[in-house]
């Protein structure tokens, strides 16, 4: 632990929450050129976790890269939460990662370089659990500093899991609690005490490799990671991508301890405002929502669960055997339905 610096005092926004707003991204994104080649499987139409290209009938990669700026103080759980949430999008996708490469933006005359090394052996710490290599890099000197990493992971081409796979029927379970972004910036101001900020940390350094082990094991055939966006904005990626509605159950979501607390305070970032302002337009909200819960289910989270789409009769199956392995906050949440609406009740 390094107590003399202290990587949050750098930035405003850390994490997940850095990402530019989900409205302004796809609007830039619908103009990108199409690429037609038979062996891509998942590319950016659906705006899914990661990319998919298949080499043969039993192996597909899937490309991936996330990087953010501090999350929390110390470099090595910096480390460990940044590398989490980049091989988050491989297990989102029901696969296994297996190879990674570093990127990094670091001040180095501005931060002690010891701060740097911490944060790349909080990273490999948490590769070497995940049985991923790291086999190089990049860095470049930039403030304030960002880190992640780009992922290949494999999967048989016919278990692919994508946001595109939800169909009406299915039971969604999430599989972590909300309210990281929450926790995060009431942390700055003094607000929570230490006890929930390190349990917001565990789970952001809790690996979705349970999550993408019992989707194969299910038969789960459509999911994403909720990350910046999100529930609710995840939520609607994932209804767009399949061409269906989806209602979510406010006082069904699991949330961290002291967060709806922390945001009956008013201690509320901004981007969940601007993941509000994106699913408005197909958001449809039952005026008995409690707000502080309507607002945790638009926090921009890092490193966040997996919300997977499981049919209604393994669904009993499904949640023993992701609180067994140690996600004791996995939850129902919601169903999907016919239409294009999120509905929260």
């Amino acid at each position: 632990m390094n107590q003399e610096f202290d990587l949050l005092s750098t930035v405003e926004y850390g994490g997940c929450s850095a990402k530019i707003p989900a409205a302004v991204l796809e609007s830039i994104l619908i103009n990108l050129p199409k690429i037609n080649d038979p062996n891509i499987l998942v590319d950016v139409d659906t705006h899914d976790d990661a990319g998919v290209y298949k080499l043969n009938d039993e192996l597909a990669l899937i490309l991936t890269t996330d990087f953010f700026p501090p999350i929390c103080s110390d470099p090595f759980e910096f480390g460990q939460i940044a590398a989490t949430n980049s091989l988050s999008d491989v297990y989102a996708m029901g696969g296994e990662p297996f190879l990674a490469l570093n990127i990094a933006m670091f001040p180095s005359s501005k931060i002690p370089i010891d701060v740097y090394r911490q944060i790349l052996e909080g990273a490999a710490s948490v590769a070497q659990k995940a049985n991923t290599v790291i086999i190089g890099g990049h860095t470049i000197d930039d403030f304030p500093p960002k880190f992640g990493l780009a992922v290949v992971g494999r999967v048989n081409p016919d278990s692919v899991i994508t946001n595109a796979g939800l169909r009406p029927g299915d039971h969604l379970i999430l599989t972590k609690p909300l309210g990281t972004g929450i926790i995060v910036a009431a942390k700055r101001l003094g607000l929570v005490p230490d006890s929930a900020y390190h349990e917001t940390l565990f789970w952001m350094k809790h690996l979705n490799d349970t999550a993408a082990q019992v989707m194969q094991q299910v038969g789960v055939r459509g999911a994403t990671d909720i990350t910046g966006f999100g529930l609710l904005g995840h939520a609607l990626k994932m209804a767009k991508a399949s061409n269906v509605g989806i209602k979510l159950k406010s006082d069904a979501i699991p949330i961290l301890p002291v967060a709806y607390q922390v945001a009956d305070e008013g201690c509320i970032p901004g981007a969940a405002f601007r993941n509000l302002e994106f699913v408005s337009n197909h958001l449809l909200v039952d005026p008995n929502v409690d707000y502080n819960r309507k607002m945790l289910m638009c926090d921009a989270q890092t490193s966040g669960g997996v919300l997977m789409g499981v049919k209604p009769e393994r669904v009993e199956e499904c949640l023993t055997l992701l609180k067994a392995a140690g996600l004791t906050y996995a939850s129902v949440v919601g169903e999907v339905l016919p239409g294009n609406k999120i509905i929260v009740q």
